[in-house]
């Protein structure tokens, strides 16, 4: 236990907002999944903002490490998806909805992989960038104030179709990688 401490202290602050909300997944699961819904909304919006804060520092202070290369992107994936799976268990997010913002990351990182394993490295876009800020509004947004479909339809219809956009775009822009040999 020590030595788990001890490597979560050696930790530069953005890695540890990284860690947070990997730890604050299963707690917005829980509060969810019990029927605390604003609690809910308090955890999924303070890991939310983790996911923003962790890079603005990185960057800033030059903090950037394989560590965060690493955890991040699987950090913000395990909130949304979380989030995404839970409330279409819970009848919140429409099931085509959550089928393609699971499968666009599937894509995304296939796509990653490949470019990898030939020496490339496929930066986040800004479609990716306000895909993420479309998914995490409509995932806060579900948690408390589902029925107001008013708010809610356009919300998931526009994370929807910006999802389904910034997956073509990444195969279109880097559609050599899928083509390309070691």
């Amino acid at each position: 236990m020590k030595k788990a401490f001890d490597a979560v202290m050696g930790l530069n602050l953005p890695n540890k907002l990284t860690l947070l909300r990997i730890v604050l997944v299963p707690v917005y699961l829980v509060l969810l999944g019990v029927g605390h819904d604003w609690p809910a909304l308090v955890v999924f919006a303070v890991a939310s903002l983790t996911d923003m804060l962790d890079g603005k520092i990185a960057r800033k202070h030059n903090l950037i490490t394989n560590f965060g290369k690493f955890m991040d992107p699987i950090a913000d994936k395990m909130l949304t998806h979380t989030a995404f799976i839970m409330l279409c268990a819970m009848g919140r997010l429409h099931a085509v909805a959550c089928i393609i913002f699971v499968a666009r990351e599937f894509v995304v990182s296939g796509l990653r992989l490949c470019a990898v394993e030939q020496g490339h490295v496929i930066a986040a876009g800004m479609s990716g960038k306000i895909k993420t800020v479309l998914q995490m509004a409509l995932a806060l947004w579900l948690t408390v104030l589902p029925h107001l479909t008013v708010v809610a339809t356009p919300l998931m219809l526009a994370a929807a179709a910006l999802t389904l956009y910034s997956m073509v775009e990444y195969v279109w822009q880097n559609r050599a990688v899928l083509g390309g040999a070691k």
